[in-house]
């Protein structure tokens, strides 16, 4: 499949950004191309809006898994393509197009180019939320196909095209989100004495939860709490009866996240005895941290420099979430940053990485994976 075909393929799903588990109009593009593979060569089956997509060995001893995400975000987007999304509030602004057009051509070269060892696509829902990876790989199909490794690479606007980074060990971080409701008593602005503010609750637990990373985590661990959205009240002179919180949670071990769990918890019982309200946290989803095999990790980076011209750089962790973490927790695999060279991050509404990254990362794939099939 050539560089243009790909680029096509790109932009067609840029298109039809969709978000988890409401991928229907993605799945059903990216069935209509593996559909043209004689199956004899590709055997696929259907999981919620994912796929898992199985191109056969021709002496297998064991599968090469690759994982691609499929999900875009309610973001409304502001590219000046003539490509842009199709569907007003949603846009592939985190680069999963990429992600499954590079699989799709990694896909294309093995069915053409068999190797010895089975090679299984799994194209994953709701990798943005609410959290597809887990599922998917409980799913009986996934135990049937079980694949043996694992990898998967996400796009880095900050590194340019030709730039491969990853590293062994921790590369993303543990997150989880974090949602917080206040009810207490509301009234007139003019008898504030009769009421119990959720605004003013609101707004001292806010201040308190920033003390959790500067006073209870370890300074050479790392934590983030990040409250990103908070609501409350009806009207400028009604005293409000209810606040709402949303935010995230990140860090860098298991241990960090029990504790700033076990923190916010605390802080929150006193808010409610402090201001005579009642509260319940949720955390939403959770994505357990992306630890890289440190065997197949340090071999990829060594392979890729070896046999490639591309850029391999040994990067440090990011508190970046990714699901991809339950995969790698159950099975031996890695996931790396492929440059883009975007002017513009991820989650952002410009977003615009380059396309010839997908070049780069379909053969650096197509030979690792050719090369793992015989070691």
């Amino acid at each position: 499949m050539g560089k243009e075909h790909l680029i096509q393929i790109r932009r067609d799903l840029h298109r039809i950004p969709e978000i988890g588990f409401q991928e229907f109009k993605t799945q059903q593009y990216l069935l209509s191309l593996l559909k043209q593979f004689p199956e004899d060569r590709l055997e696929v089956k259907t999981w919620k809006t994912g796929i898992f997509a199985l191109v056969k060995g021709m002496n297998p001893k064991k599968t090469i898994g690759y994982r691609a995400d499929i999900d875009g975000l309610p973001i409304t987007e502001e590219t000046d393509y003539d490509f842009r999304s199709e569907h007003p509030g949603f846009m592939h602004a985190c680069g999963h197009d990429l992600h499954m057009t590079i699989a799709i051509g990694i896909l294309t070269h093995f069915v053409h180019n068999p190797i010895s060892d089975n090679v299984l696509f799994l194209f994953q829902p709701a990798e943005e939320g609410p959290g597809g990876a887990e599922p998917m790989l409980n799913s009986e199909v996934a135990k049937e196909w079980r694949p043996d490794i694992i990898t998967a690479l996400h796009i880095s606007p900050e590194l340019p095209v030709g730039t491969i980074a990853t590293k062994p060990g921790l590369l993303f971080a543990n997150t989880s989100e974090l949602f917080i409701d206040l009810k207490g008593k509301g009234g007139h602005a003019a008898y504030p004495h009769t009421t119990n503010d959720m605004v003013v609750a609101a707004c001292s637990l806010v201040t308190q939860l920033q003390t959790i990373v500067a006073r209870n985590i370890d300074p050479l661990d790392s934590a983030v709490i990040t409250v990103g959205k908070i609501t409350g009240g009806t009207v400028q002179n009604i005293i409000a009866e209810n606040a709402r919180l949303e935010g995230t949670i990140r860090t860098l071990s298991v241990e960090s996240m029990d504790k700033v769990k076990e923190r916010i918890e605390a802080i929150v019982n006193g808010i409610e005895i402090g201001f005579s309200c009642k509260a319940t946290i949720d955390y939403g989803s959770m994505y357990h941290q992306v630890d890289n095999d440190e065997t197949l990790t340090t071999e990829f980076m060594h392979f890729i420099s070896e046999h490639t011209s591309y850029d391999v750089r040994e990067c440090t962790e990011a508190m970046t979430g990714e699901d991809f973490g339950y995969m790698v927790d159950q099975i031996s695999g890695f996931m790396f940053w492929l440059g883009v060279g975007s002017p513009y991050g991820l989650h952002h509404a410009k977003l615009q990485p380059d396309e010839t990254a997908i070049e780069v990362a379909v053969d650096a794939m197509c030979k690792y994976i050719s090369y793992k099939a015989n070691h």
